[in-house]
Order: C-alpha cells, then structure tokens, then sequence
C-alpha cells in the first residue's frame, strides 16, 4: 500500500481477522470438495533430488525451478531483492510486535525469533508491548505453483506460520500451509491448515475452511518438509512428501505474496511463557516451481 491511511486501515483488519482460531471457523457448503488424511502417514518417499518436489521426485508433473520464490539462505544477511523483514502493512498480532530485528539469517537458514522485550520504537500506543516476533514477506506476488519449505516450528506457543496473502479493493483471499503452536498445550503435533475468502466481488462476508491433521510426534522436535501444490482446480498440502489435505480451488486465483512469521495468539496458542523464551522458527530453504509452460516467458505479478 501507497498511502499511510490505507496501510493502517489493511493493519487494523489483518490483526482482527488474519488466520484466525479454528473455533470461529465458518465453512460454506460451497466448498464440498475437501479431504483431510486421518491417522498416521503413510510412507514419505525418499529424497534423491532437490531439483523437483520432494513428493514429485521423478519429476512427473513437468516442474521447473521459479527463482522468485525460492531461496536457499546462503550467507548472513536477508536477500533484499527477494524479501522484506517484516510485514509492509501489518505490524503483528498484538500484543507482539514484528522486529525487523528478529529476522536473521545464518547457518544457512532463515531465523524467526521470539523474545520477551520492550525494545526503543516499539509502538505501546497502538497496544503493542511485553513482546516482540518476526515477519518475512516476498516483494512479488505469485499465482500457482508449487511451494516447499523444510522448517522447525519454534519451541513455544508463539506460531509459527507459512501462508500466502494479498489484499485489493474488491479481493483479498489467503492460503495458510501451517500454523503450529511448537509448545502451545494441545497443539504440539497439530498442522493447522486453512483457506480465506476476506472480500471478493461475489461474496459479501469473511468466510474460511480449516483443517488439521496430526503428527506422530512433537513438530518442533525436528525439522519437516511442507508443501503446497496450487493450481486452478486444486490445492493440496504435503507433509514430508505424503498429501494430507486438499480441497477444490473456488476462489483462490489471486496473485499472492508468500509470508513466514511468528505471531502471538493469545485466543488460539495462549501467549509464551517466560522459560521458553527466546524461542526460534528456522527455515532452512524455500523452493518454488511452476509447471514447465508457465515458467517461458513469465513474468512475476
């Protein structure tokens, strides 16, 4: 957003209704089309190239590498060409407050920190305080594709969150590939997984469709590979190569940003304790690709 005002009125709408808890969940009967995995996972195929899709590793759907969304964090520092520290309009769920310092690269990862502070310019008057977390946003937009990254969700009930967003006069939909409560009680092994229609020109109200499925174990014990796959009928999430979930693609085919962050949820997650702060969600790599005829000649949106 351009303008100040506009910024700060997209702010006050993501805090109230961005992701929000799987309780006040609302789902049409307009989007039937839905299949989540219950009980354990199947098999996850084995990894022999990072070339293509850890579940696609022959290469079977015809998937080319898309270098705008895909970073391997080499080096120190956050690619600028690429990434924003934080979050353009949203300056996080209050009562934590996106830091750009708490974004930092190294050991050849992506670091998402959550800390216990009061830090200079934290902005008190807006209801920001006690805490401070962290936002990555990419400076393009993406429409369909494939999206995998290998993450470990942070050891607290700070989330720990990869999604797809962008908000317009008249549409404003999102993909969240997972929300994870590391150590929120009760949620340690839930993959929450959701879809939001926030405006769009046929329907007049906040509507989305949430699922989950359960792991085995503690997911920020280790670090998992998730996927998304999004096309013009479908979008479907994989958990270490296995699909978990899709449901049919009604509405979601806007250009959208891809978001990492961790936020403070205190209707969801219950706000993080004292000892399990500092806590970190780390990213290890983000992979993108499109199908092959998609990618010649493609510019981003």
């Amino acid at each position: 957003m351009k303008h100040k005002h506009i910024a700060f009125t997209v702010i006050a709408v993501i805090a109230a209704a961005h992701l929000c808890c799987a309780q006040t969940q609302q789902t049409p009967s307009k989007t039937s089309g839905d299949w989540t995995l219950k009980g354990p996972l199947p098999r996850a195929p084995k990894h022999v190239t990072s070339d293509y899709p850890l579940s696609d590793q022959s290469n079977g759907g015809g998937w080319t590498g898309y270098e705008p969304m895909s970073d391997e964090f080499d080096g120190t520092t956050l690619d600028s060409t690429k990434w924003w520290p934080r979050n353009p309009t949203w300056l996080g769920r209050k009562p934590g407050w996106f830091n750009e310092k708490n974004v930092t690269v190294g050991d050849g990862k992506l670091h998402l920190h959550m800390k216990k502070e009061e830090p200079a310019g934290m902005p008190k008057d807006k209801g920001y305080h006690t805490w401070t977390s962290a936002a990555v946003q990419s400076k393009g937009r993406v429409l369909y594709g494939y999206f995998e990254v290998k993450a470990r969700a942070m050891k607290s009930a700070g989330s720990s969150s990869f999604w797809f967003y962008y908000s317009e006069k008249d549409l404003w939909t999102e993909i969240d590939v997972f929300e994870i409560g590391g150590k929120s009680p009760g949620y340690e092994k839930k993959y929450n997984m959701n879809v939001h229609v926030f405006k769009a020109p046929e329907e007049v109200r906040h509507w989305s469709k949430h699922s989950l499925w359960e792991a085995a174990a503690n997911l920020a014990d280790d670090y998992h590979v998730y996927g998304l796959e999004w096309n013009k009928e479908r979008i479907t999430w994989y958990f270490d190569g296995v699909p978990i979930r899709w449901v049919e693609n009604t509405h979601w085919h806007q250009p959208l940003t891809l978001n990492f962050d961790s936020e403070t949820m205190p209707e969801w997650f219950g706000l993080p304790k004292d000892e399990d702060l500092p806590s970190v969600y780390s990213i290890e790599y983000v992979r993108a690709w499109k199908k092959t005829p998609e990618v010649k000649g493609q510019r981003q949106p």
